[in-house]
């Protein structure tokens, strides 16, 4: 009975009567059409809701892809790659080290005399890593410390310092402290500054630090002897 009323009261000549359904070449409204000429609501009109993917979104997404935000670019595409100051051949030109104690794979920053910064691809096919530990990979201290006094070869053995390949040692380390692990696919940058030269001597005082995403690792005085005594 109440579904008979419901009927009735639709079919009803005081009811509204919709219209049929825009085509797809007329307007973007669902119109419904009162038959009270006299009535001020005679049309009412209401925006249809897209429910498919238009032009218009597309065009949203190119446009906003312009100005996204640093954070919401690939990861691939978000950091930079180290600069190349002086390579592996110019430093295997410079340093005596081979494998498997050339511990230095690029310089990125180079003041003859004065400083330089280099990195160290540190991965698990490194020859210690078997060792130390092979449970929990731990690139050795005594190993940070020697790729420290590597890059300070480079500052020192130019020309331009009257360095020489032939006499260059450690002669002391002073106040050596290690931070945090270095472990298997961190990059190791290291930064190695001279304070201090006794050319009379022969004797280079550096400070050396080393740094693992931007956080201090190790750092440290470091003493070396250099000159020319092989010439």
């Amino acid at each position: 009975m109440a579904a008979s009323a419901l009927s009735n009261a639709l079919l009803s000549p005081s009811s509204p009567t919709p219209l049929p359904s825009p085509t797809s070449h007329g307007p973007k409204f669902s119109v419904v059409r009162f038959p009270n000429p006299g009535s001020h609501t005679a049309v009412v009109a209401a925006p249809l809701r897209k429910t498919t993917s238009t032009s218009r979104f597309a065009a949203f997404c190119s446009s906003d892809a312009a100005n996204r935000p640093e954070e919401d670019k690939p990861i691939e595409l978000r950091y930079p790659a180290f600069p190349t100051v002086l390579d592996i051949n110019q430093i295997r030109d410079i340093l005596p080290h081979r494998f498997p104690f050339l511990l230095v794979d690029r310089v990125i920053e180079y003041n003859p005399g004065v400083s330089a910064v280099a990195i160290k691809n540190v991965t698990i096919n490194d020859n210690f890593f078997p060792g130390h530990f092979p449970e929990r990979p731990i690139m050795p201290g005594v190993l940070m410390v020697e790729a420290m006094a590597q890059v300070g070869g480079i500052v020192m053995l130019q020309p331009e310092v009257g360095g020489s390949r032939e006499n260059f040692f450690f002669a002391g380390i002073d106040k050596v402290r290690f931070r945090k692990p270095v472990i298997a696919g961190d990059t190791l940058v290291m930064r190695m500054t001279l304070i201090k030269l006794q050319k009379r001597f022969g004797i280079a005082k550096m400070e050396g630090k080393a740094y693992v995403g931007g956080e201090v690792v190790c750092e440290g005085e470091f003493l070396m002897a250099t000159g020319g005594g092989g010439d």
